[in-house]
């Protein structure tokens, strides 16, 4: 659907699905070799924010608010000089703070859903910037432009949104084995600035032992769906990162019990694509099959049973990015290049 016909529906209810996310590592956080951070990202199915906005003669918020949507509200009103005449109603909401990358995902899922009711709908990126979203990170926004794998090139002179510099179709028979800790929260905010403020710089040789894992084994490994040398590099890249992170976050991992579970999986099933979601404290593990991650997973859950914190699921990758529905139809829609 193109942006002239979107644009005749205006004030029309629209549904918005945007899908949760693993951030797989960093590959120069200290911008040691010139540019700063630049990340690794899959879009997840198992997890999402789901935002619809309704025309209303008056605003309504069908959420539990710490403030945070009320703040997204304003700034999208107040960039349009739109008044605040709808029901936005929150059905789901991806965890927050347990690395999953809920900020970006709710900012861009409220941001498109009243951009397109008013028939506005514009670019992710542009979105983002006029909701202070993605100034670390790239890929949650080309995650929920596109789905899939992505890489970012993080942060030059001159960058607002770190640009997408790949985007691969992850192989559709690999599952991803996450652990998640609901008693644990990962760093946000002023302590997310804190840590990196009192992060050292990453050394030279560790940036560009990153940068080449990703290219040369990570992406390589994708694109002709090979399982092992991926769940190899993946490993690999998380172990650096991990271990920088280890003075901010007390070790690998942010959770001590997401840290059991993932060891475990290394230990008894011998999976190696394994690490922690950025902050955490959400924990991963790659499996080359359905099979594979169902025996990893009974597997947590009998090891685990007494530990009610913890929560374990298999996800799938998600290879396009939010849809939009507009309510009237039900016809999904995805995002331009989804």
């Amino acid at each position: 659907m193109t942006t002239a016909t979107m644009a005749t529906r205006s004030r029309t209810p629209c549904r918005v699905h945007a899908p949760a996310r693993l951030h797989l590592g960093f590959l120069d956080p200290g911008a040691s070799l010139g540019r700063r951070f630049g990340s690794v990202g899959l879009a997840i199915e198992a997890l999402a924010t789901i935002i619809t906005a309704v025309p209303h003669d008056e605003l309504v918020v069908d959420a539990v608010d710490d403030g945070r949507i009320a703040d997204l509200i304003k700034r999208v009103c107040t960039h349009f000089h739109w008044p605040p005449r709808f029901r936005l109603s929150v059905e789901q909401r991806i965890p927050e703070h347990a690395g999953l990358g809920s900020g970006t995902q709710l900012a861009l899922a409220i941001g498109t859903a009243l951009t397109v009711m008013h028939g506005r709908p514009i670019a992710a990126d542009e979105l983002a910037g006029a909701l202070g979203r993605g100034r670390r990170s790239g890929i949650g926004v080309g995650l929920f432009e596109q789905g899939g794998l992505v890489v970012d090139a993080g942060h030059g002179t001159a960058t607002l949104t770190p640009p997408l510099i790949s985007r691969l179709p992850f192989p559709a028979d690999w599952r991803i084995i996450l652990v998640l800790d609901r008693a644990c929260a990962g760093l946000s905010g002023g302590a997310e600035v804190q840590a990196f403020a009192e992060l050292p710089p990453l050394p030279v040789s560790d940036a560009a032992h990153l940068c080449h894992l990703t290219l040369m084994r990570l992406l390589p490994a994708v694109a002709e769906r090979d399982f092992e040398p991926f769940a190899a590099a993946v490993g690999e890249i998380q172990a650096i990162v991990g271990d920088h992170f280890a003075g901010v976050q007390c070790g690998r991992f942010t959770s001590p019990e997401v840290c059991r579970a993932i060891t475990l999986l290394v230990e008894r099933h011998g999976l190696r694509g394994v690490g922690q979601s950025s902050w955490g404290p959400t924990g991963f593990a790659f499996a080359p099959d359905q099979r594979t991650a169902e025996a990893a997973l009974a597997s947590l859950r009998d090891t685990f049973a007494a530990v009610p914190q913890l929560e374990f699921m298999i996800a799938e990758a998600r290879n396009r990015g939010a849809e939009i529905t507009f309510l009237h139809s039900a016809e999904p829609r995805r995002r331009a290049g989804g």
